[in-house]
C-alpha cells in the first residue's frame, strides 16, 4: 500500500509539472505580451512563459550563437530570416503576425514648435534619438525614412543611438533629447509623450512582426501550442488593442 501511495504521488507530480517556455522577443511587444501572458497561463497552469524582450538583431545574434529560446517574435523579417537561412526556425514554423507603423515623437510638455519629420532640420532641434540601424530594426526604419526624404546628412551629427525602442522612448520623456523616432506600439503606452506624425509608409520597408518556432525547442509541443495560440483572432485582437496592425 506505501508503494502504491508512493506511485500515486509521483503520477500527480508529473501530471502538474510546469513547462517554462522561453520566447525572445522585440522589445515594442514587451506590454502587449506581458498581456497575452496573462491570458495564455490562466488557461494553461502547466506552462510558464518567460520573455526575453530586446533588440531583434540583439536577438537574433544571441540565438544563432545558443542562447537558450523555445520561439522567436521579431520586429523585422531580415533579422528573423538569418534564422530560418541558417537552419535554426524551419519556414513552415514561422509566420508574419502583425504590422506596425514609425512616429515621430516629442516630450509631451516640450514647446519645442515641431509637427512632421521635415522640421526635424530646424536649428532648435539638437538631439534627435533613434535605435542603433545595424540592430535596431525601428532604427533601420528611421534611417531609411531619413534618407528618402533626404534628411539623412544633415541630421547626423545631431542623432542621439539608442539600444531599443523603449531606450529611444525613455530619452524623449526625460527630455534628454528633443525628438526620437520609435514605433506606434511605443507611443501609445506613454503619457509622457506626444505623437507629432506618422512616417509615410512609402519612405521605408514595410514593417512586419514574424513570429516562429525555434528548431531545436526542448519543448516542441508547448512552443508550438503557443506559437498557434498567437495566431488566434482574439490573441492578434489583443495585439491590435496595443497599436498593432493586422496582416491581412
Amino acid at each position: 500500500m506505501l508503494s502504491a501511495c508512493g506511485e500515486n504521488q509521483n503520477n500527480n507530480a508529473n501530471s502538474k509539472k510546469t513547462t517554462e517556455l522561453t520566447i525572445s522577443a522585440a522589445a515594442s511587444l514587451s506590454d502587449a505580451l506581458k498581456d497575452v501572458q496573462k491570458r495564455y497561463e490562466k488557461v494553461h497552469p502547466n506552462v510558464k512563459l518567460h520573455f526575453n524582450f530586446g533588440a531583434s538583431g540583439t536577438l537574433q545574434q544571441q540565438i544563432s550563437q545558443g542562447a537558450p529560446a523555445d520561439l522567436f517574435f521579431s520586429a523585422a523579417e531580415d533579422k528573423f530570416n538569418v534564422l530560418v537561412k541558417s537552419g535554426l526556425i524551419n519556414k513552415s514554423e514561422g509566420i508574419n503576425l502583425v504590422g506596425n507603423e514609425v512616429v515621430l515623437v516629442i516630450p509631451k510638455d516640450s514647446d519645442t514648435k515641431i509637427s512632421s519629420f521635415t522640421e526635424l532640420s530646424k536649428p532648435s532641434i539638437k538631439k534627435i534619438s533613434i535605435g542603433t540601424p545595424e540592430a535596431v530594426p525601428a532604427g533601420a526604419y528611421a534611417e531609411e525614412t531619413f534618407k528618402n526624404m533626404k534628411l539623412w546628412d544633415s541630421l547626423q551629427p545631431r542623432l542621439v543611438y539608442a539600444k531599443d525602442v523603449r531606450q529611444v522612448l525613455s530619452y524623449v520623456e526625460t527630455g534628454n533629447v528633443d525628438a526620437g523616432v520609435v514605433y506606434k506600439t511605443d507611443a501609445l503606452i506613454s503619457k509622457k509623450v506626444k505623437i507629432v506624425d506618422s512616417a509615410d509608409p512609402k519612405t521605408h520597408s514595410p514593417i512586419v512582426y514574424p513570429v516562429g518556432i525555434i528548431k531545436d525547442t526542448k519543448h516542441k509541443k508547448e512552443a508550438k501550442a503557443f506559437y498557434k495560440y498567437l495566431q488566434k483572432p482574439s490573441t492578434v485582437k489583443v495585439l491590435e488593442n496595443y497599436g498593432f496592425k493586422k496582416i491581412s
